[in-house]
């Protein structure tokens, strides 16, 4: 069914492995395009997304802690810490 595929990274030019299961993975999410980026410049680009969001403070209804979201809070719904949030779920 799926094989290793070796294919080459558009940032560093590095050569890397789309692995048989990385590519049942991929079909049974529906992707339709191969990952482009090794797995280092993967995780390098996620992070620089991640620093360069705003992030606004709030402070959480249940607990009352300080906490850090990357949106701007409004007033009509609960906000919760990292913490408080995962007890929700």
């Amino acid at each position: 069914m799926f094989t290793d595929k070796t294919l080459v990274c558009k940032d560093c030019g590095q050569e890397f492995v789309f692995t048989a299961g990385e590519q049942e993975f991929y079909a049974e999410k529906g992707f339709q395009n191969e990952p482009a980026r090794c797995k280092d410049c993967r995780l390098t680009r996620k992070n620089n997304i991640k620093q360069s969001k705003e992030m606004h403070i709030a402070i959480c209804a249940e607990c009352g802690q300080e906490a850090k979201v990357p949106f701007k809070p409004r007033n009509d719904r609960p906000i919760y810490c990292s913490v408080c949030f995962a007890n929700h779920r």
